[in-house]
């Protein structure tokens, strides 16, 4: 066998082998990635321990005093979602059975639901307040499988889009484990044009500031720099 064959096959056989430790295909994990020039939409949630309810839909008030700013600014056309979470007074360790303790679930107010994305936990800064910063793209999993299949699988990011109020997002410790903080999503405006439930951009819509009102403006400059990408 020749040199460049024997490259070739050694190639190949690298790919097969990481293809099958990370579970290949589009049933592959989320990844870590840049953030993206433009999104489709955003969202935050102002999260409070008196949101929080078990499992079975019981209200069970979380750590007293804490709160959390999560927002979210989302590619639905890439399934990119970038995050930006803030916690004050929320105490780890974290808990979750799913693979971090800090997530999306699919819920109405008061009413518990599944996780759809699990998210890095926020950590201590050096000030005392616990941040998480980054961006992820799907296929999303969540270590949780409760009848064999992730509760992420065939999740996508548009289904927050068409319905923000039915999602919500919370962070679990060992004191608290069915929630420290727990907020419903609300969608915020891009560039002056409602996102979510189907809004759309006008063609010529400049790239706008999405100012997140009182405790919910988060980033130094305080606002949030959104540009609407166009749909085809």
């Amino acid at each position: 066998m020749s040199r460049s064959s024997l490259v070739r096959t050694a190639v190949v056989a690298g790919a097969a082998g990481a293809l099958a430790l990370t579970g290949a295909g589009t049933a592959a994990a989320e990844t870590e990635v840049p953030e993206p020039a433009s999104f489709t939409s955003a969202f935050t949630a102002m999260a409070t321990p008196d949101m929080v309810v078990d499992p079975d839909g019981v209200v069970t008030p979380g750590e007293p005093g804490a709160t959390g700013t999560f927002t979210y600014r989302i590619n639905s056309d890439t399934e990119v979602i970038c995050y930006d979470i803030r916690l004050d007074g929320v105490t780890p360790p974290y808990q979750s059975p799913a693979k971090t303790a800090t997530h999306i679930h699919e819920a109405p107010a008061g009413k518990p639901g599944p996780p759809r994305i699990a998210l890095p936990n926020p950590e201590d800064d050096g000030s005392g307040r616990l941040v998480s910063t980054g961006c992820l793209q799907g296929p999303f999993t969540t270590g949780v499988a409760p009848n064999g299949t992730d509760t992420g699988e065939g999740f996508t990011l548009d289904q927050i889009e068409a319905d923000p109020s039915a999602f919500f997002t919370d962070t679990h410790t060992t004191a608290y484990a069915a929630g420290a903080v727990r907020g419903q999503l609300t969608a915020v405006p891009v560039g002056g044009i409602a996102t979510g439930a189907g809004g759309t951009a006008d063609d010529g819509a400049p790239a706008g500031l999405v100012a997140l009102a009182g405790a919910a403006v988060v980033g130094t400059a305080g606002a949030v720099a959104l540009r609407r990408t166009r749909r085809q």
